[in-house]
């Protein structure tokens, strides 16, 4: 199995970027008596077209698989099909989308094909919901941490 490489930058991004709004609203406060109106949980914070903690962490929770296409613009993860070393007549592929800049969970599409070898060939199979259902919860949780991580650290 193949680790899927993600630059230590992209990690650190989004720690960097709530370091700097929390150096803006420190400014901000010095102007004025008004409060800032910040969201300090920064959940739009991206420097991509979609959120960048679902966008981390899908890549995170798919990092097994083999990546054939990844648009940060678009929001858009498609891997190719892996079979489990363990289970080699049977083999996935997924499709994440993210469909919003907030980290919210109605911004999070899962798709997932699913094919069992039969007979020297591979015939399509019924997903599990479960499986899809997983998957999301496993981004999903993935993303809080990282967001939590950005604000905390």
């Amino acid at each position: 199995m193949s680790k899927l490489s993600v630059p230590a930058s992209l990690g650190r991004r989004p720690a960097a970027l709530a370091l700097l709004g929390f150096a803006a609203l420190g400014l901000s406060a010095c102007a004025g008596k008004d409060r800032p109106k910040a969201d300090l949980a920064a959940s739009q914070v991206t420097t991509i077209g979609v959120n960048s903690y679902l966008w981390r962490a899908s890549l995170d929770a798919l990092s097994f698989m083999p990546l054939l296409q990844a648009d940060s613009s678009g929001g858009v993860i498609i891997t190719d099909w892996y079979a489990n070393p363990a289970n080699p007549g049977e083999r996935m592929k997924v499709t994440v989308s993210i469909l919003d800049r907030d980290l919210r969970a109605d911004a999070l599409r899962v798709a997932a094909s699913r094919q069992v070898a039969q007979g020297g060939t591979w015939v399509d199979a019924p997903v599990q919901a479960a499986t899809v259902q997983k998957l999301e919860e496993i981004i999903l949780t993935r993303a809080r941490d990282l967001r939590r991580s950005a604000i905390e650290g």
